[in-house]
């Protein structure tokens, strides 16, 4: 079966040009367009598309709330499509449920693999992309303006090793550079990190981000890796 895509954008030729690249893969499939955040809820809930393309700026609802909308109501996975630099609110669209993040300067291959990435259940939140995260929108002013206690419940059920790792993960690490700093192989990383996600109740990378900064387990700019130049 095909992977079934739906683009959310509110200019026309952004939808036409990512519909064209996605079209000629024979393993995905466009169903659906959507020029505003009040359009992809609806097409999301009729069409049940496995992955949503979702603007952040868009008129009447925009992305942010849309991706809530979808996230809570479909079992799609939302990829953000921001321009980043002018995009403040990239964060919120993550806390919402979004699986990850896309440049609208990418390239094809680029678009292809990260709906590809997506629906096959990972998040596309690349360590470089965390770091860039971290230093240009946490750090500046931390989104979350009030982070709880670190010791919150939702941590109390892991390791202290699944606790390092997480720190590890919230500061923009690949797995085999948190093995490095743990002196661990990147096989037990890799089992530390699914183990976190399943006792959190989270689907992926990007929301075990979020909740490291919402709980305070993690400060802004704390031990953060220095973003790509």
């Amino acid at each position: 079966m095909p992977i079934r895509v739906l683009i959310a954008d509110d200019q026309a030729l952004v939808r036409d040009g990512f519909g064209m690249i996605l079209s000629a893969q024979p393993d995905l499939e466009v169903v659906g367009e959507a020029a505003d955040g009040a359009e992809a809820i609806r097409a999301a809930r009729e069409l049940r598309p496995d992955v949503v393309l979702m603007d952040v700026r868009m008129p009447n609802v925009d992305g942010i709330e849309a991706t809530a909308a979808v996230c809570r109501d479909t079992a799609a996975r939302v990829l953000v499509l921001t321009t980043f630099d002018l995009d403040e609110y990239v964060y919120d669209a993550l806390r919402a449920g979004a699986s990850g993040f896309l440049l609208k300067d990418m390239r094809r291959a680029e678009l292809v693999e990260a709906v590809r990435v997506v629906a096959g259940g990972e998040a596309l939140l690349a360590p470089t992309v965390t770091r860039r995260l971290i230093a240009d929108v946490v750090g500046r002013g931390g989104r979350p303006a009030a982070p709880r206690p670190a010791d919150d419940s939702r941590l109390a059920t892991l390791t202290a090793r699944e606790t390092d790792t997480l720190r590890q993960v919230a500061r923009g690490l690949s797995n085999a550079e948190i093995a490095r700093e743990l002196y661990v192989t990147e096989h037990t990383v890799k089992t530390h990190v699914s183990s976190l996600l399943s006792k959190l109740g989270l689907r992926d990378r990007v929301q075990a981000v979020v909740l490291a900064y919402e709980t305070g387990l993690v400060q802004p700019g704390e031990n953060a890796p220095p973003a790509p130049s």
